[in-house]
This record gives structure tokens, C-alpha cells and sequence, in this order.
């Protein structure tokens, strides 16, 4: 239950990253780029979270070798 619930995490954290690029590269074509770059600034910190969910939950949640 807890590894469906970390993937389940990171996938979200994933998808917010990427609405954030999409926000991002309407501020740049709309000729905002203060706009643009602080949602790149933010997806790829959301992008970070998402990945380090999964690989977290990747490695936290393995069996234990005997």
C-alpha cells in the first residue's frame, strides 16, 4: 500500500510539473517572460519533487535483502 501511495505522489507531482511548463510556455509566447521563467523556475522544482518521490519510494520500499 505505501508504494501505490508514493508512485501515486510522484505522478501527481509530476502532472502539476507539467501544467507548470504549460503556464510557462504561454508566457513566453504571449511576450511575458517574467512569467515564463518563474513557472519553469517552479515546474522544475515540482518536476525534482516528482522524481525524488519516485525514486524514494523506489528504494524505500524494497525487500530487504537476507
Amino acid at each position: 500500500m505505501n508504494r501505490i501511495f508514493g508512485y501515486l505522489v510522484g505522478i501527481v507531482w509530476l502532472g502539476l510539473a507539467f501544467g507548470a511548463f504549460r503556464t510557462s510556455a504561454g508566457g513566453w509566447a504571449m511576450d511575458y517572460p517574467d512569467v515564463g521563467f518563474w513557472w519553469a523556475v517552479i515546474g522544475t522544482l515540482l518536476g525534482i519533487a516528482g522524481i525524488g518521490a519516485l525514486v524514494g519510494t523506489t528504494i524505500h520500499t524494497r525487500k530487504a535483502e537476507s
